[in-house]
């Protein structure tokens, strides 16, 4: 880090609501020192023109081209997929100790091949592939100093592996005929949601989609492979809200002749040292109203009136825990400060 004890950072993509909820957290953390905003419109504005949560000073909008990169030690890419791998392509081998936070899903699969088939987009930065780690930071706080490329998970992904990767690792749940039904606040689409989602009464009704093959199949089906080492089956399915943000993801599961009990006690006791992380008491009903701006997910054990069949609710705000927070407590933990620092 550079004398100033502060780390010279860059968000590119500054103004969709992932860009703006990131810079809008930056400003509150005492470590970063904000250099650069980019994007390709409306050059020169301030971003509190877009964010009127903004209060503080910050750099103008600028263009990526006006960067100078020896001048940073972190960069937040919140971008389109397919533009963070060519940004890495041009800047990571010349920048040796320039270290990437990606949001976007160009480094979540660790095959081209099943990311073409997902994105459409041929990977121009494969060999940046095994360079880079896929970062629930829960699951990675003593490895992920290692690396110079983090790869931000997909919202739902994070709150579906947040529930059932403890105790899948712990065989305590059938690991076939897993339903999981997710919904999202639009604002998970993006700014230019209305152009993905045009169904009739957008503002005021519940909407299914992606019902063959989401994309964020490929990535929990890869990190399930990875951590549990054998194939989970599992059904998923999100849906779209109303509501600007916030995720609820419930999950219904089989036991293996084990209690919701035991099974909720198996969570508390993974995460006792999880700062954002809070399981409920047992058949908690819940919402995301409780998580929303905050870093947290608040995680739910139900029992059903069918033996050995439980549902695990997960709430989470998609913006933060779901994306820029997230990626705030990655930066945490990549550079050793505090993990809650700036997102208390």
């Amino acid at each position: 880090m550079p004398q100033t004890n502060k780390l010279r950072t860059a968000v590119i993509g500054a103004t969709g609501y992932t860009g703006l909820e990131l810079v809008y957290l930056l400003t509150k953390h005492p470590k970063v020192e904000i250099k650069y905003l980019c994007a390709t419109k409306k050059l020169g504005r301030k971003i509190s023109s877009f964010d009127n949560r903004i209060k503080k000073k910050l750099p103008k909008l600028t263009s990526i081209k006006d960067i100078n990169w020896k001048n940073l030690d972190l960069v937040f890419l919140s971008l389109p997929n397919g533009e963070a791998q060519k940004i890495l392509k041009a800047t990571y081998y010349k920048y040796k100790n320039l270290k990437y936070i990606d949001l976007s899903a160009d480094f979540r699969l660790k095959n081209p091949k099943i990311y073409y088939e997902n994105y459409q987009i041929k990977h121009k930065s494969k060999d940046l592939l095994k360079k880079s780690i896929y970062s629930i930071s829960e699951f990675n706080k003593k490895i992920i100093y290692k690396y110079r490329i983090i790869s931000n998970p997909g919202c739902y992904p994070t709150s579906i592996q947040l529930a059932l990767i403890p105790i899948l690792l712990k065989n305590m749940v059938k690991t076939y005929n897993i339903t999981i039904d997710s919904k999202s606040g639009y604002s998970g689409a993006g700014k230019n949601f209305e152009k993905k989602f045009n169904h009739k009464n957008l503002f005021d009704s519940t909407f299914a989609y992606g019902i063959e093959k989401h994309r964020h199949i490929s990535e929990i089906d890869q990190e399930f492979q990875k951590k549990i080492r054998k194939k989970i089956n599992f059904s998923f399915n999100p849906h779209l809200l109303p509501t600007f943000r916030g995720i609820l993801s419930s999950i219904y599961l089989y036991t293996n002749n084990k209690s919701a009990k035991s099974v909720r006690n198996e969570l508390v006791k993974y995460y006792k040292n999880a700062s954002f992380i809070k399981i409920l008491k047992l058949n908690s009903h819940i919402g995301s109203g409780n998580v929303l701006n905050t870093n947290k997910c608040e995680i739910s054990v139900c029992e059903t009136r069918i033996k050995n069949k439980i549902i695990i609710f997960s709430a989470l705000d998609n913006l933060i825990k779901g994306a820029s927070g997230q990626a705030i407590q990655n930066m945490n933990l990549l550079f050793g400060f505090s993990e809650k620092l700036g997102i208390k």
